[in-house]
């Protein structure tokens, strides 16, 4: 599974060397097959008889971090829909991106983003999956980004950035909360040890901390607002990222932790109520939009408000629809961006005030839209996917689990007609797209090009996914046994098998039905009338102000507290490095008694030794207060030289060698330079300068004291010395331990280092040059 993972990644490499070729071999081409070869590798999975696989590759053992991949009936579900939705969406950009587009990028962002998602969807380790997951913030950043001179995919892919990173930092501090408390890294290791954190004192925070990653990646309310500037992306881009792969995320990952979280109360409170409020605000908003893109984002944002609204009611009838309305929202949704995206490229605009009586011109295009708005609207025909799991949904929220908590007493009753309230609005905006678009009166000439039906190729993959529909509507119980219910029991181990059926008879989810459809026609045809209604709520309220202002806020803080300590001056900034880390450090060592005197054992201090410490700390001493530059240079030498000599009386001949070679050739530079040095002269400083920068140098100077004495005088581990002493001969052939250790068992150590200075020398001789080949001008 490791190479079927990285698999895309490893081809991205290719891809810039072959756009070369993009205007005889479109790049897509190439490709299209990375995906299509993961989903045939994957799909040989399924059946009646399928196991969970686990394979592991070691990376960091000593931290418990390695690539280890869990395949169960969740993963593979979604594995499937991302390597599935991935092929068709790079057959489509095949025929929706021109040429000329920036080809070798775009398809080095979407690979390294399907990479990015396969990883987080079979990662078993917290810190594996955390690492893929901030991949899938990087890539899809990149992605909005893509036409990076518009300032609108700029300011997308920065809001997508920050709100998703946010969640994902938060997120990790819930996974490390997780470690400590089991001991494991291992996801499923922890659901065997759901009893353990459930009575823990942390269970609050740990549970909030990845909810909130969760929420901001599936852009639930109040983080939604990342999604719809999101849309700035190329078709395809949005097709991928909000059918199958980056807002399912956190659907993914609040899936995967049902099975630890799932009978706590507040668990159910808190998923439940984000999940109702967002599809319920979502599709209210999503009938105000203009743009065709705009209005699937906030039908994209509603669905997932749904999903995540099953997956927090976590009954068993729930767990299965949540399932099953994510395979549903993926073939309908992916083929309505797609066609979002053909009527843009057929006509110009996506503005569907721009819009209307396209039926005619694009049959096609309009027959995959039926499919796709009216699955997505839920309305009761017998090849309409959306129907069945939308009906389920009705279901669970009339059978929920008794609940203690009063809060969830008083939510309960509500859910059903929130549910209700939401999928009224579904229903409106459906037909708000469908036949705002295709019907209606002609508007050709405010058409920046003339209407036409889309070539063959780029109608491919919204087929595709519109025969996924029908079929799963005419025949759903081909996709369950084999399916569905392996990726609900790895949520719900309680699930069971039960047939899906269209007609259930006069059932209440049949009225609740039946009550969207009637309702929600009405406010769809006198949508005129009432739409006077968004000047109220939201009116002039928005997230995005929010967003906005705090954002600006932050910029403007930053600024200003930048601006207090970037003076220019490298005193200053010497200063408060210096001061950090002494008083950081102080803290730190004195918390965790750090500071560990022993002066047992020393060996006796003669007379030479305190001699030539003595002269030392004169020499150092004299530095600070002489005004001539060759007595300074000279002074410096003597403590160099000084040193030198203590390694001598110390017998350590290599170190005393080195000493004085390096502060010969430091002497020597300094005598060089002479004549460019600055004049030594007494500075006027104040006495506040004079104090501080007496507190920092003591400060310092006795810091490290107190490390070098702790250090020598604590013994947590055996010393690495030993080792050296007793294999230097075996392993290195030598009787001289440092040169053993320089040589040898540090030897790539050893050359990068020469290879650093050979790059610094290079450096600075060409800087000279430079220079003197200016003053020759």
């Amino acid at each position: 599974m490791l190479f079927a993972v990285l698999l895309p990644l490893l081809f991205a490499i290719l891809v810039p060397m072959l756009s070369k070729w993009k205007h005889k071999i479109h790049t897509g081409i190439f490709v299209f097959f990375i995906p299509f070869l993961i989903f045939l590798y994957f799909i040989r999975f399924v059946g009646n008889d399928f196991t969970p696989v686990r394979q592991v590759y070691n990376w960091i053992p000593s931290l418990g971090i390695n690539f280890d991949f869990y395949l169960d009936g969740l993963s593979l579900l979604f594995v499937l829909l991302i390597s599935g939705i991935g092929s068709l969406v790079v057959f489509y950009s095949i025929y929706y991106l021109h040429v000329s587009e920036r080809l070798g990028s775009f398809y080095v962002y979407l690979l390294m983003f399907m990479t990015a998602m396969l990883g987080v969807v079979l990662s078993d380790n917290l810190f594996v999956l955390y690492t893929f997951w901030e991949l899938t913030s990087i890539s899809s950043f990149l992605l909005i980004g893509y036409w990076h001179y518009r300032e609108r995919s700029r300011y997308g892919a920065q809001k997508s950035m920050l709100i998703t990173v946010f969640g994902g930092l938060s997120m990790l501090g819930g996974f490390i909360l997780l470690t400590v408390i089991t001991g494991t890294t291992s996801i499923q290791e922890m659901i065997t040890q759901t009893d353990l954190i459930l009575s823990s004192d942390y269970l609050p925070l740990i549970m909030g901390l990845i909810l909130l990653g969760a929420f901001t990646k599936s852009a639930q309310f109040p983080f939604h607002i990342w999604l719809p500037d999101a849309m700035e992306a190329p078709t395809p881009v949005s097709a991928y990222l909000h059918s199958a792969t980056m807002v399912k995320a956190g659907i993914f990952l609040v899936a995967r932790f049902s099975p630890i979280f799932a009978t706590y109360e507040w668990f159910f409170i808190i998923v439940s109520i984000v999940g109702i409020a967002t599809l319920c605000w979502a599709s209210y908003m999503a009938v105000r939009q203009t743009d065709l893109k705009g209005i699937l984002a906030f039908s994209t944002i509603s669905q997932l408000g749904m999903i995540m609204a099953m997956l927090g009611f976590g009954t068993k009838a729930a767990i299965f629809a949540a399932i099953f309305h994510i395979l549903n929202h993926a073939t309908f949704k992916g083929s309505l961006f797609m066609v979002a995206g053909i009527i843009d490229h057929e006509t110009g605009t996506r503005d569907i005030r721009r819009l209307g009586g396209l039926l005619t011109v694009m049959p096609i295009t309009a027959t995959l839209a039926v499919f796709g708005t009216f699955s997505m609207a839920g309305i009761p025909l017998p090849f309409l996917n959306g129907f069945y799991s939308k009906e389920m949904f009705f279901e669970a929220t009339l059978h929920l689990n008794e609940v203690v908590n009063p809060i969830a007493n008083v939510i309960i009753p509500l859910i059903p007609y929130l549910a209700v309230f939401g999928s009224i609005f579904t229903f409106v905006y459906s037909m708000y797209f469908f036949f705002g678009v295709f019907t209606g009166p002609k508007q050709f000439d405010k058409l920046k090009i003339k209407p036409h039906e889309a070539p063959i190729g780029m109608l491919v993959s919204p087929i595709i996914l519109v025969v996924g529909v029908v079929f799963i509507g005419l025949f759903p119980n081909s996709v369950n046994g084999t399916f569905l219910i392996h990726a609900a029991e790895a949520v719900n181990n309680a699930v069971e098998i039960k047939d899906i059926h269209f007609w259930h008879g006069w059932i209440p989810p049949l009225f609740m039905s039946l009550a969207v459809v009637g309702i929600g026609a009405l406010l769809y045809l006198t949508r005129e009338k009432w739409s006077n209604v968004y000047h109220v709520l939201p009116g002039k309220m928005s997230m995005n102000k929010v967003y906005d202002g705090l954002v600006k806020n932050v910029d403007t803080f930053s600024t200003r507290l930048t601006n207090t300590y970037m003076t220019g001056s490298l005193k200053t900034y010497m200063s408060i490095i210096l001061g950090t880390i002494i008083f950081v450090t102080f803290i730190v060592m004195i918390s965790t008694n750090g500071f560990n005197m022993e002066f047992n054992n020393l060996a006796e201090v003669t007379w030479i030794e305190l001699a030539v410490v003595v002269i030392i700390i004169i020499a150092a001493l004299a530095t600070m207060f002489t005004t001539s530059k060759l007595g300074a240079i000279l002074i410096t030498g003597v403590v160099g030289y000084g040193v030198a000599t203590l390694f001598v009386i110390y017998r350590a001949p290599d170190l005393a060698l080195t000493q004085l070679v390096i502060e010969t050739v430091s002497v020597a530079l300094f005598l060089l330079c002479f004549y460019h040095l600055p004049k030594l002269e007494k500075r006027k400083e104040s006495t506040g300068s004079k104090l501080n920068n007496m507190i920092i140098s003591i400060g310092f100077g006795a810091l490290m004291t107190l490390i070098a004495i702790s250090a020598h005088s604590t013994e947590w581990f055996d010393p690495i010395s030993d080792y050296f002493i007793e294999t230097a001969y075996k392993l290195g052939g030598g009787h001289n331990v440092v040169n053993v250790i320089l040589v040898d068992m540090r030897g790539l150590d050893t050359l990068f280092e020469i290879a650093v200075l050979g790059i610094a020398a290079l450096a600075i001789f060409s800087l000279i040059k430079l220079r003197k080949d200016k003053e020759a001008e």
